[in-house]
């Protein structure tokens, strides 16, 4: 057993502590919901509702004040800055904001963006909209037959010269590959390169510092997290975020408007516009204080056991084939497979029909499954409530497809 295992983890989850029928193998997709984050949540609705950053009076006072401390908390969980911490709907909102803030005013005709074939969809099409609009070339670094980057074909690309950004996802959502964003970081830099890491797998599940990976822009998402929907960050350099244009315009965002002049207030504020998500923030910061009570080191190693173990008994099955590392020292809580007689779409019919939740699809990887060839996979993820029997109930599944299907 796991240190997380021997504790009620589970408990502390609503839906699974009264749905006993439910086995969730889904988080890579929405994590679920831990009662401190829907307390905070709760706490902000019934005690200290109000808009934050416009008014003076105690309640707004006390809102603005859960809502920047969540921030502060958020920054100082992954060693980064709280300047440079912000506030978006999600990652996909986040690197949007770096494509089109930073991108449109730094890249242009003949200049290559860098991406791979591990990218989900938010970190590869915002950059091929960049790359059309304004003349650059997208370069895309390929993946050997364990979806590991070739980090000699990335050595290539940036050798060539041109290269003003390089993004890369953390860890895969499709494939589960763990990549050395520190490393690629570097490499990025002797080039003359930002480098934009896509953290959205890889903060829920390892330790992740800010500071040692020195990305220019990392984003995430709170609802992989075990946080709130409609909540991501975005930490930038604080450096480059001073001299990028807002992406969005209108209220809160400014330092004064008249007829005939705008400015823009301070990061965050500048890219925040509008009111903001402020129980969603309150929220994350809740999921924050539980991931820090658990241990990021004590989460890793318990989902890492339960991916070996899931790696170990998947390979039992008969035609079944599992894409990523085989090691698990080398992927995130995540394995993907296809099975040789059953659709994905298939397979999640029928393990959903026994309480076993997972994902069919391409997992908004497209690039991915067309290198290995399929148009889905199944995908089964863990989180900090996962458990060997979990992975017993999703093999023992996979195998009454086999028997339906034969």
């Amino acid at each position: 057993m796991t240190v997380l295992a021997d504790t009620a983890v589970a408990a502390r989850f609503p839906v699974l502590a009264e749905r006993e029928d439910v086995v969730y193998l889904d988080s890579a997709a929405t994590s679920q919901t831990p009662r401190p984050v829907l307390d905070a949540m709760d706490d902000y609705y019934a005690r200290h509702r109000a808009t934050v950053h416009r008014s003076v009076y105690p309640l707004a006072a006390e809102a603005t004040e859960l809502f920047e401390g969540a921030r502060e908390r958020t920054a100082a969980w992954l060693n980064g800055d709280a300047r440079g911490t912000i506030f978006t709907k999600n990652a996909t909102e986040a690197i949007n904001l770096v494509a089109y803030s930073w991108g449109r005013a730094n890249v242009g005709p003949g200049d290559r963006v860098v991406v791979t074939e591990l990218e989900h969809h938010s970190n590869f099409v915002p950059w091929f909209v960049l790359c059309k609009e304004v003349g650059a070339t997208l370069e895309v670094v390929p993946v050997d037959d364990e979806a590991t980057l070739d980090l000699d074909a990335l050595d290539r690309v940036l050798a060539a010269g041109g290269a003003k950004v390089v993004a890369v996802g953390h860890v895969s959502n499709a494939a589960g590959t763990i990549n050395p964003v520190a490393d690629i970081v570097r490499r990025a830099h002797a080039a003359g390169a930002i480098a934009v890491i896509d953290g959205s797998q890889a903060v829920p599940q390892l330790p992740v510092d800010l500071a040692e990976i020195d990305a220019d822009f990392y984003a995430w998402t709170g609802h992989k997290a075990y946080g709130p929907t409609g909540i991501g960050i975005l930490h930038g350099r604080c450096e480059l975020l001073d001299a990028m244009p807002p992406f969005i315009g209108g209220g809160h965002m400014i330092a004064s408007v008249a007829l005939d002049e705008v400015r823009w207030a301070e990061p965050p504020g500048k890219f925040e516009a509008g009111t903001s998500a402020v129980a969603e923030g309150i929220g994350l910061g809740a999921a924050v204080d539980f991931l820090r009570e658990l241990g990021m080191a004590s989460v890793r190693a318990h989902e890492h056991d339960i991916t070996a173990y899931a790696l170990e008994r998947l390979v039992e099955i008969p035609g079944l084939q599992i894409m990523g590392p085989r090691d698990a020292d080398r992927r995130g809580a995540l394995v993907a497979f296809t099975l040789d007689i059953a659709h994905p779409h298939d397979i999640a019919e029928i393990l959903g029909s026994r309480g076993v939740c997972i994902r069919a699809g391409h997992h908004c990887a497209q690039p991915l499954m067309k290198r290995f060839g399929v148009g889905a996979t199944s995908r089964a993820s863990f989180a900090v409530h996962s458990t060997r029997a979990d992975v017993d109930a999703l093999v023992d599944g996979v195998h009454e497809v086999r028997r339906i299907f034969a």
